[in-house]
Protein backbone atom coordinates (compact mmCIF):
# COMPACT_ATOMS: atom_id res chain seq x y z
CA UNK A 1 0.00 0.00 0.00
CA UNK A 2 1.57 3.40 -0.96
CA UNK A 3 1.49 6.09 1.26
CA UNK A 4 0.63 9.41 0.28
CA UNK A 5 2.12 12.14 -0.43
CA UNK A 6 1.89 15.77 -0.38
CA UNK A 7 0.64 17.75 -3.85
CA UNK A 8 4.26 18.75 -4.98
CA UNK A 9 6.60 16.60 -3.13
CA UNK A 10 8.89 14.13 -4.43
CA UNK A 11 9.32 10.36 -2.97
CA UNK A 12 12.98 9.62 -2.18
CA UNK A 13 15.63 9.49 0.38
CA UNK A 14 16.73 12.37 2.43
CA UNK A 15 20.29 13.27 2.91
CA UNK A 16 20.46 11.91 6.37
CA UNK A 17 19.49 8.41 5.12
CA UNK A 18 22.21 8.40 2.45
CA UNK A 19 24.62 9.51 4.98
CA UNK A 20 23.80 6.77 6.94
CA UNK A 21 24.10 4.12 4.60
CA UNK A 22 26.96 5.44 2.92
CA UNK A 23 28.42 5.00 7.22
CA UNK A 24 27.92 1.43 7.42
CA UNK A 25 29.15 0.49 4.06
CA UNK A 26 32.20 1.93 4.70
CA UNK A 27 32.37 0.29 8.35
CA UNK A 28 31.79 -2.72 6.95
CA UNK A 29 34.48 -2.36 4.37
CA UNK A 30 36.88 -1.63 6.91
CA UNK A 31 36.52 -5.20 8.20
CA UNK A 32 36.60 -6.87 5.15
CA UNK A 33 38.92 -4.95 2.43
CA UNK A 34 42.16 -6.24 4.91
CA UNK A 35 41.12 -9.49 4.70
CA UNK A 36 40.32 -9.67 0.71
CA UNK A 37 44.49 -8.35 0.74
CA UNK A 38 45.55 -10.55 2.81
CA UNK A 39 44.02 -13.51 0.41
CA UNK A 40 45.10 -11.87 -2.88
CA UNK A 41 48.58 -11.97 -1.49
CA UNK A 42 48.27 -15.63 -0.29
CA UNK A 43 47.19 -16.16 -4.26
CA UNK A 44 50.12 -14.75 -5.73
CA UNK A 45 52.47 -16.68 -3.01
CA UNK A 46 50.66 -19.90 -4.16
CA UNK A 47 51.31 -18.98 -7.78
CA UNK A 48 54.65 -18.60 -7.39
CA UNK A 49 55.60 -21.37 -5.54
CA UNK A 50 53.80 -23.53 -8.38
CA UNK A 51 55.40 -21.77 -10.90
CA UNK A 52 59.15 -22.27 -9.61
CA UNK A 53 58.17 -26.17 -9.09
CA UNK A 54 57.47 -26.33 -12.92
CA UNK A 55 60.72 -24.43 -13.77
CA UNK A 56 62.66 -26.53 -11.49
CA UNK A 57 61.04 -29.98 -12.97
CA UNK A 58 61.22 -28.78 -16.49
CA UNK A 59 65.08 -28.01 -15.51
CA UNK A 60 65.41 -31.56 -14.18
CA UNK A 61 63.49 -32.97 -17.33
CA UNK A 62 66.14 -31.19 -19.42
CA UNK A 63 68.94 -32.15 -17.68
CA UNK A 64 67.63 -36.30 -18.08
CA UNK A 65 67.50 -35.84 -21.67
CA UNK A 66 70.49 -33.47 -22.51
CA UNK A 67 73.17 -34.73 -19.82
CA UNK A 68 73.38 -30.97 -18.28
CA UNK A 69 71.46 -28.20 -17.27
CA UNK A 70 70.49 -25.54 -20.02
CA UNK A 71 72.09 -22.07 -19.77
CA UNK A 72 69.32 -20.04 -20.01
CA UNK A 73 65.86 -20.43 -19.51
CA UNK A 74 64.68 -19.62 -23.30
CA UNK A 75 66.46 -23.03 -23.89
CA UNK A 76 63.55 -24.43 -21.97
CA UNK A 77 61.01 -23.41 -23.79
CA UNK A 78 62.71 -23.92 -27.30
CA UNK A 79 63.26 -27.62 -26.60
CA UNK A 80 59.22 -27.87 -25.68
CA UNK A 81 59.88 -28.47 -21.80
CA UNK A 82 58.04 -25.13 -21.03
CA UNK A 83 55.55 -23.18 -22.95
CA UNK A 84 56.90 -19.60 -21.98
CA UNK A 85 58.50 -18.65 -19.25
CA UNK A 86 56.12 -18.25 -16.39
CA UNK A 87 56.00 -15.04 -14.71
CA UNK A 88 56.92 -13.93 -11.46
CA UNK A 89 53.33 -13.09 -10.14
CA UNK A 90 54.59 -10.67 -7.39
CA UNK A 91 56.81 -8.98 -10.02
CA UNK A 92 54.78 -9.30 -12.62
CA UNK A 93 57.73 -9.92 -15.36
CA UNK A 94 59.34 -13.09 -16.40
CA UNK A 95 62.63 -11.64 -16.69
CA UNK A 96 63.30 -11.02 -12.71
CA UNK A 97 64.25 -14.87 -11.93
CA UNK A 98 67.23 -15.34 -9.98
CA UNK A 99 69.29 -17.80 -11.73
CA UNK A 100 71.49 -19.96 -9.76
CA UNK A 101 74.36 -21.81 -11.77
CA UNK A 102 75.42 -25.51 -11.49
CA UNK A 103 78.82 -26.32 -11.57
CA UNK A 104 78.39 -27.08 -15.10
CA UNK A 105 77.90 -23.65 -15.74
CA UNK A 106 74.46 -24.28 -16.46
CA UNK A 107 70.89 -23.31 -14.53
CA UNK A 108 71.17 -25.66 -11.80
CA UNK A 109 68.12 -23.62 -9.68
CA UNK A 110 65.90 -20.34 -9.55
CA UNK A 111 64.67 -18.50 -7.20
CA UNK A 112 62.44 -15.15 -7.14
CA UNK A 113 63.87 -12.20 -7.69
CA UNK A 114 60.75 -10.54 -5.93
CA UNK A 115 62.01 -8.06 -3.02
CA UNK A 116 60.22 -8.93 0.76
CA UNK A 117 59.18 -11.48 2.51
CA UNK A 118 56.53 -14.10 2.31
CA UNK A 119 53.28 -14.69 4.52
CA UNK A 120 55.37 -17.23 6.63
CA UNK A 121 58.24 -14.68 6.96
CA UNK A 122 60.47 -16.12 4.46
CA UNK A 123 62.94 -13.82 1.71
CA UNK A 124 60.84 -14.37 -1.41
CA UNK A 125 65.02 -14.96 -2.88
CA UNK A 126 64.97 -17.91 -0.81
CA UNK A 127 62.44 -19.96 -2.20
Amino acid sequence: MAFPTAPGRRRGFTLIELLVVMAIIATLMTLVMPQYFRQHTKAQETVLRHNLVSIRQALDHYREDKGKYPDALDELVSGRYLREVPRDPLTGRSDTWQLQHDEDSGIGDVHSGAPGRGVDGTDYGNW
